[in-house]
C-alpha cells in the first residue's frame, strides 16, 4: 500500500506565512465576493450564450470543430454589466475606448479588496511599501481592434482588385473602420497588461513594487508566488495579488477552438466521466496578502492562512500545451514542503479542472501519486469551480483561491456542478479523493487545523500549487450571503405605513442588491415591536422587491388584523400581549438527508453540535454521524436513495435528528426568541428535556444513539412495524375492538389521523382491512413497533442508562408524550421522577392531541417547530383548527428552499405576531456598517461595463444605396496635372487721402500731450487685466504660477512738445482682412501721400479687453467637458486636472488652445506653465 501521503516531504522549514486580509472580485454573475460565494454555494451555473457584446453567435458559430474562422463553442462564462464611474478613477469618459476592460475593472476589483481588507483607498495608511503583482496574461483584448484597424491597405487593395471603384471603396474602409476603436494618445498604454497593475498603484497611490506575471492559466498563482516572495523578503508589507482576465472575444475562442480543448457539447464537466472539454470564462479575482504576524498585530480580520507556494516547470516532454503529471507531482511536493505539512492533513483540493479530458486524468494521477491510498475511507474532497464560471484563463487560480479561502474561513466544504458519474481513475483502488456535488458543513477532527490546496497550471508546462490553512482565531460568526433580506416596518397606524413602503418604493427604485442591503439593515434598525401597525417582507432578490411591496399594500387594505402572504409578507395592526411560545420539536420520520444543511453552512451554533455528536458518538460503521447527515456525494437517484436509507436506521436517525434541532434552537436564541413550554413528538421528548436544561448536549446524544440501539434489537429479530392510518381516531379504535387486531394505536397524531404497531402479520391484515374500509392506510418504514409492548424490554437498560446521566428537572416547563401532562419541574421534583417518565415513553403510545390540547388550556398560543421538516406543524394545525392559535415551522419548505429564506420567514412571522425578537444580528456586520453610514450619493455620471471593451453607443450609418460599377471595366482617362498658381497677394492700393495741413497751434499741442498720457492709462489697465485673466485661467487650468514680475508703471510725464510735429497717414483699408491670393503680375507704384494733420479729438472712451470672470469659467467648463467627455454638470471649479479628472500635460495644452480659440483676448501661456 502506498502510504506516501504521510510521509512529508524534505523541505527548506515552513514558508512565511501569509494572511488573505482582503477579497475583491468580478466573476460571471457575481460583482463582488458576496454574490461569488454565495453563486458557489447554491449551485449557480453562471455559464451563459455568448453576448452580443462580445460577438455575434450568426457570424462565427459553426459546430464542426474544423470549419476555418470559426468556433464550435457558443457559451461561457461573462461578467455582468456594472455601473462604472470614471471620474472616481479620475479617467476621462472620451478616453474609455481606449483602455481594456481589465485596466478599468482591475481597478474596481482593487479598490473592494482594499476596503474588505479595512484598508479604503480614501482612508490614511501607509502606502509605500504596498505592491501590485498580478497575473494577466500578455496582450490585452485591446490589441486586437487596434491591429485589425491597421489592415486597411488589404481591404482596399482587395477592394480595388475586386473592381470597386476608389471612391466607394474609401467610403466601405471608413465604414469598417468605424467599427473598430480608433487609435490615440491612450491606446498604447491602455492595450498594455502591465498597466493593469500600474493604473491600480497609480490610483491609489502605492508606493511598491506593480508588474504582472504571465504564466498563462497559472498566472494568478504564479502573482501569488512573486507575491509571497515579496513579503517574505520585506520587500513590501502589503501586497495586492491575484489574477485578472477579460479576453473572451471571438480571437480567445478561436485560440481554444482550435487547440482544440473546448467542449463540443458547451458544457464543463470536470473530473466527470463524459467530460469532453472546457468552456472559457471571464474573472477578475484580487486578494490582499500581509505576513501573519503582521495582519495580528494590526488587528487585521483574516480570512485564510497561506503556508506555501510550490511552483516547477514540466520539463522536456510532449506538445508544449500537454499537461505533465511529472511537473505537477514535483509542484505539489515543492508546496507541501514550503507549508511543511502532509497530504493526510489536507481536506479539500481546489483542483484546476478544466474538464478536459487529458488534463483531469493528468492532474488525478498527480494527486494519487502524491497523496497515496486512503485507509478504507475517502477524506479529501476534489472541486473545480470552473464548472459553475467556466475556465478564466488568467483569474483561474485566484477564483479558486478565493473559493478555497473563503471555504475554510466559513467551514464549509463547497459544490461541483455537472458530475453524474466521476472518472474512473479517481475512485480507483483506496483512494483518498471524491467528487464533492453538493455543499455540506466541514466537519473536522485531529490536531491539526483545516487545510485546503489549490492548483493551476498554464500552458508551456508552468505549475504553482497553493497550500492554504484556516485561521484558528477566527471567533465564531454567521455566513450572511446578502439574501434574503427582511425588511421591517411599524408606525402608529396604517397611513404611516403606507407612507413607508412608498418611501421604500422611491428609493430602492431601480436600485441593485446593495442598495436592498443597506435599506433593509437600517428598517431592521428601526423597527418597534410595540407599535401599533407592524409590517415585515422578506425578500430573497432585489426584483421580488416590487411584488411584496404590492402585497404588503393589500394585506394593510384588508380588515383582518393578522395576515400573511404565501410568499413571505406579514402584516399585523393593534397593540396586544406577546403570545405564549411553545417549543416542539420533531421525532424519528421526520429525517432527510441533507437537513438543515444551510443552517449547518451558515450557523456556528450547528456546526458546533454536529462537531460535539461526532466527537461524542464516534465512528458507527466507520463513519461519523455527520457522514451520514451529509453524505460526501450524491451523483445518481440511486446514491440519493441509498443516502436516505443509511439514515433511516433508528440508532442514525435519532441522535441527528435531536443534534440538528438542538443546534437551530441555539441559533434561534441570537435572534432573543424566548421559549414559554417545550414539548416533543416521540424522540422529540429526549429533544425538548435537552432544551429545558435536564442534561447536556453531549449527554443528548449518548442517550439519543443508545434509546435508537435498543428500540432496533437485534439483527433478526422482529420488533414488527408500524402502519399510518388516515380516518378519525374513534373509527381507528372501532377498527381494532371489531376485528380483535392484536396492535396498539401507538401515535393519535391528529383527531383524524393514527399510527397503528405491532406485529407485522397483524400490520399486514389491519392494511387489508383499511383497504376493505376504504381507508388510506401507509406502511412506514422503521425498525420496531415503536410505542407498542413489543420495545418494552429496551426500557430497561435505558433506564439504566439515564441512572448514569446527571439529569435535573427541567427549568421550563415539557409535556409528556405518555400522559399529556407536564414533566415534574421545580425544587421539590426529583430526577428519578424524569427518568422514570422518559424511560417509560419507549413502550407507551403517544398522546399527542391531548398533550396539544393540554397545552393550549395552559394558555400557549404560538407553536414554533424547530427542526427538520414541518409535520408537527400541520397536526397542531389539525388539532386545534377551531382555538385562535398559530403554528409555525423553521423548516417549513423541508429543504426546498434556501434553508436561510425559511428562516427568514420564520422571524419575520414571529415578529409581526408580537414576538419581541431582535432583528439586528441578521446580516449583522453589514447591518451595523450601513446603520453607521449614510448612504452613499448615487454618482453623476456612471457607464456600463462588461468584460467585453467600452464602446459608445452609435447613431449607425444607413447602408448606402449606391449601384456599383465595375472599375475594371471603365475608360482609361488620362488627366493633365494642373498648373500651379502662384500665390503671391496682390497688392492693395491705397485708399487717397487729403493733402495735411499744417496746425501750429499750441493748444492743439497739449491736447496732444493729453490724449498720450490717457493712453497710458488705458494701456496700464489692459496690462492689469491681462495678468488678471492670465491668473484666473492658471487657477482654472491648475498651470504652474509664472514667475512674479514688477507691477506696470504709467510712463512719466512727457517733455515739452516741439512746435510742429508730422502726423502718420491714417488707411481707409481695413488691414487684417487676408488678400486672396492671385497670380503674380506687376506691380503699379503708388507715390507716398504727404503726411496729413487731422484736427484734434477728444480722447476715446476705455474699451474693456480684460474677460469677466464667470465668461472665463463657463468657457472653461465647457471646453473641458468637450475635450474630456464628462458632462459639464459634473465639473466643479475645484477638482484637480490630474488627480480628479485625470488631465494630463498634453491634454492641458489641447484644453488650453480651444480656450484660446474661443477667447481669442486671452493672454498667452508660455510653454513652462503649463507643469
Amino acid at each position: 500500500m502506498n502510504h506516501s501521503a504521510d510521509i512529508p516531504a524534505p523541505h527548506n522549514g515552513p514558508a512565511c506565512p501569509l494572511a488573505i486580509i482582503g477579497i475583491g472580485c468580478l466573476f460571471p454573475k457575481a460583482a463582488d465576493k458576496t454574490a461569488y460565494w454565495a453563486n458557489i454555494k447554491q449551485r449557480v451555473d453562471a455559464i451563459s450564450e455568448v453576448p452580443e457584446t462580445h460577438w455575434r453567435l450568426a457570424d462565427y458559430y459553426d459546430a464542426d470543430p474544423k470549419a476555418p474562422d470559426k468556433t464550435y463553442g457558443r457559451r461561457g462564462g461573462f461578467l455582468d454589466a456594472i455601473d462604472f464611474n470614471p471620474l472616481e478613477f479620475s479617467i476621462q469618459p472620451n478616453i474609455l475606448e481606449a483602455i481594456d476592460s481589465s485596466q478599468l475593472l482591475g481597478l474596481v476589483a482593487a479598490r473592494e479588496a482594499l476596503r474588505d481588507a479595512g484598508y479604503d483607498p480614501a482612508s490614511d495608511f501607509a502606502r509605500e511599501r504596498v505592491s501590485v503583482l498580478l497575473g494577466v496574461t500578455g496582450a490585452l483584448e485591446m490589441v486586437i481592434p487596434l491591429g485589425a484597424r491597421l489592415g486597411h491597405p488589404q481591404w482596399r487593395r482587395a477592394l480595388l482588385d475586386s473592381g470597386v471603384p476608389a471612391a466607394v471603396a474609401d467610403e466601405v474602409i471608413e465604414r469598417i473602420a468605424a467599427s473598430y476603436v480608433p487609435w490615440q494618445e491612450n491606446s498604447f498604454p491602455g492595450l498594455l497588461g502591465n498597466v493593469v497593475a500600474g493604473r491600480i498603484s497609480k490610483q491609489f497611490d502605492l508606493g511598491g513594487s506593480n508588474s504582472v506575471v504571465d504564466a498563462a492559466c497559472g498566472s494568478s498563482l504564479s502573482a501569488v508566488h512573486m507575491a509571497a516572495m515579496e513579503l517574505a523578503c520585506h520587500r513590501a508589507d502589503m501586497v495586492i495579488t491575484g489574477g485578472i482576465d477579460t479576453f473572451n472575444d471571438i480571437f480567445m475562442y478561436s485560440c481554444f477552438s482550435k487547440t482544440p480543448a473546448l467542449s463540443p457539447s458547451n458544457r464543463v464537466c470536470p473530473f466527470d466521466a463524459s467530460s469532453d472539454g472546457t468552456l472559457i470564462g471571464e474573472g477578475l479575482g484580487l486578494v490582499v496578502l500581509k505576513r501573519l504576524a503582521d495582519a495580528e498585530r494590526d488587528g487585521d480580520a483574516i480570512y485564510a492562512v497561506i503556508r506555501g507556494v510550490g511552483s516547477a516547470s514540466d520539463g522536456k516532454g510532449g506538445a508544449i500545451y500537454e499537461p505533465s503529471a511529472k511537473g505537477q507531482v514535483r509542484t505539489l511536493r515543492d508546496a507541501h514542503a514550503q507549508a511543511g505539512v502532509t497530504p493526510r492533513s489536507i481536506g479539500l483540493i481546489e483542483a484546476h479542472g478544466t474538464g478536459t479530458r487529458v488534463g483531469d486524468a493528468t492532474e488525478i494521477r498527480a494527486l494519487r501519486e502524491v497523496f497515496g491510498d486512503s485507509d478504507g475511507r475517502p477524506w479529501c474532497a476534489l472541486g473545480s469551480v470552473k464548472s459553475q464560471i467556466g475556465h478564466t484563463k488568467a483569474a483561474a487560480g485566484a477564483a479558486g483561491l478565493i473559493k478555497a479561502a473563503l471555504a475554510l474561513r466559513w467551514r464549509v466544504l463547497p459544490p461541483t456542478l455537472n458530475v453524474q458519474e466521476p472518472q474512473a481513475v479517481i475512485g480507483e483502488g483506496n483512494s483518498p479523493f471524491y467528487v464533492n456535488t453538493e455543499l455540506r458543513p466541514w466537519l473536522h477532527s485531529g490536531p491539526t487545523p483545516r487545510r485546503a490546496g489549490v492548483s493551476a497550471f498554464g500552458f508551456g508546462g508552468s505549475n504553482f500549487h497553493c497550500v492554504l490553512e484556516e485561521y484558528g482565531q477566527n471567533p465564531p460568526a454567521c455566513d450572511w450571503a446578502g439574501a434574503p433580506q427582511i425588511l421591517a416596518f411599524s408606525a402608529a397606524d396604517d397611513n404611516a405605513l403606507r407612507q413607508q413602503l412608498s418611501a421604500c418604493r422611491a428609493q430602492l427604485a431601480n436600485s441593485d442588491a446593495g442598495a436592498l442591503r443597506r435599506f433593509a439593515a437600517r428598517s431592521r434598525a428601526a423597527y418597534a415591536a410595540d407599535a401599533a401597525a407592524r409590517l415585515l417582507c422578506v425578500v430573497e432578490q432585489a426584483d421580488q422587491l416590487t411584488s411584496q411591496l404590492d402585497a404588503a399594500e393589500r394585506l394593510i387594505a384588508a380588515p383582518a388584523e393578522v395576515a400573511g402572504t404565501p410568499t413571505g409578507v406579514w402584516y399585523s395592526r393593534g397593540t396586544r400581549p406577546a403570545p405564549q411560545l411553545a417549543v416542539l420539536f420533531p421525532g424519528q420520520g421526520a429525517q432527510y438527508p441533507f437537513m438543515l444543511r444551510d443552517l449547518a453552512c451558515h450557523a456556528p451554533e450547528l456546526l458546533d453540535q454536529l462537531q460535539l455528536a461526532d466527537a461524542t458518538l464516534g465512528e458507527t460503521e466507520a463513519e461519523p454521524l455527520s457522514a451520514r447527515l451529509y453524505p460526501h456525494s450524491r451523483y445518481s437517484t440511486a446514491d440519493q436513495a441509498a443516502a436516505a436509507q443509511r439514515l433511516q436506521a433508528t440508532a442514525v436517525a435519532q441522535p441527528a435528528i435531536g443534534c440538528v434541532s438542538l443546534g437551530a434552537w441555539h441559533y434561534l436564541q441570537r435572534f432573543g426568541l424566548q421559549a414559554q413550554g417545550f414539548a416533543g413528538h416521540s424522540y422529540g421528548e429526549l429533544t425538548a428535556l435537552c432544551a429545558a436544561g435536564s442534561y447536556s448536549a453531549a449527554e443528548l446524544y449518548r442517550l439519543s444513539q443508545l434509546r435508537g440501539q435498543l428500540m432496533a434489537g437485534t439483527a433478526g429479530d422482529d420488533r414488527g412495524t408500524m402502519l399510518a392510518v388516515t380516518a378519525p381516531l374513534e373509527q381507528i379504535d372501532a377498527l381494532l375492538r371489531e376485528e380483535a387486531l392484536d396492535l396498539v394505536l401507538a401515535n393519535r397524531n391528529t383527531p383524524n389521523q393514527g399510527v397503528l404497531s405491532g406485529r407485522r402479520s397483524e400490520i399486514e391484515r389491519a392494511a387489508k382491512l383499511c383497504q376493505q374500509r376504504g381507508l388510506r392506510a401507509t406502511p412506514l418504514e422503521v425498525a420496531a413497533a415503536f410505542h407498542s409492548p413489543l420495545v418494552a424490554e429496551a426500557s430497561v437498560p435505558f433506564r439504566a442508562a439515564l441512572d448514569e446521566t446527571v439529569l435535573l428537572p427541567p427549568t421550563l416547563p415539557v409535556y409528556a408524550n405518555s400522559t399529556a401532562t407536564l414533566y415534574p419541574a421545580g425544587p421539590t421534583a426529583e430526577g428519578d421522577e424524569v427518568r422514570d417518565l422518559l424511560a417509560q415513553q419507549i413502550a407507551r403510545p403517544v398522546e399527542f392531541v391531548r398533550q396539544i390540547q393540554r397545552m393550549a388550556d395552559d394558555g400557549f398560543n404560538l407553536f414554533v417547530e424547530i427542526g427538520p421538516g414541518a409535520r408537527l406543524t400541520g397536526m397542531v394545525g389539525k388539532i386545534l383548527a377551531d382555538r385562535p392559535v398559530q403554528a409555525i415551522a423553521l423548516d417549513s419548505s423541508a429543504g426546498k428552499r434556501l434553508g436561510l429564506v425559511d428562516v427568514a420567514r420564520l422571524l419575520a412571522q414571529l415578529c409581526a405576531l408580537g414576538v419581541p425578537l431582535q432583528l439586528q444580528p441578521w446580516d449583522a456586520e453589514f447591518a451595523a456598517t450601513a446603520v453607521a453610514t449614510a448612504e452613499p450619493a448615487p454618482p453623476r455620471l456612471t457607464v456600463r461595463l462588461c468584460g467585453a471593451n467600452y464602446h459608445r453607443e452609435q447613431t449607425p450609418r444607413p447602408p448606402s444605396d449606391r449601384q456599383l460599377v465595375d472599375a475594371r471595366n471603365l475608360p482609361q482617362v488620362q488627366v493633365a496635372p494642373a498648373p500651379v498658381a502662384s500665390a503671391t497677394p496682390a497688392s492693395l492700393p491705397l485708399a487717397a487721402t487729403p493733402a495735411a495741413q499744417p496746425a501750429p497751434q499750441h493748444d492743439n499741442l497739449l491736447l496732444l500731450q493729453r490724449m498720450q498720457e490717457d493712453t497710458a492709462r488705458l494701456h496700464e489697465q489692459f496690462l492689469a487685466g491681462q495678468a488678471s485673466a492670465l491668473q484666473a485661467l492658471q487657477a482654472l487650468l491648475g498651470l504652474q504660477a509664472p514667475a512674479a514680475t514688477p507691477p506696470a508703471t504709467s510712463p512719466a510725464t512727457s517733455p515739452a512738445i516741439p512746435a510742429t510735429v508730422a502726423q502718420p497717414a491714417i488707411s481707409a483699408a481695413p488691414c487684417c482682412a487676408p488678400a486672396a491670393p492671385v497670380p503674380a503680375a506687376p506691380v503699379a507704384t503708388v507715390p507716398s501721400p504727404a503726411a496729413a494733420s487731422a484736427p484734434p479729438s477728444p480722447p476715446a472712451a476705455p474699451v474693456s479687453t480684460a474677460v469677466a470672470a464667470g465668461a472665463l469659467e463657463q468657457a472653461l467648463l465647457a471646453v473641458v467637458a468637450d475635450k474630456t467627455g464628462y458632462p459639464v454638470d459634473m465639473l466643479e471649479l475645484d477638482m484637480r486636472l490630474d488627480a480628479d479628472l485625470g488631465i494630463d500635460s498634453i491634454k492641458r495644452v489641447e484644453i488650453l488652445s480651444a480656450l484660446q480659440e474661443q477667447l481669442p483676448q486671452l493672454p498667452a501661456v508660455a510653454p513652462d506653465e503649463l507643469g
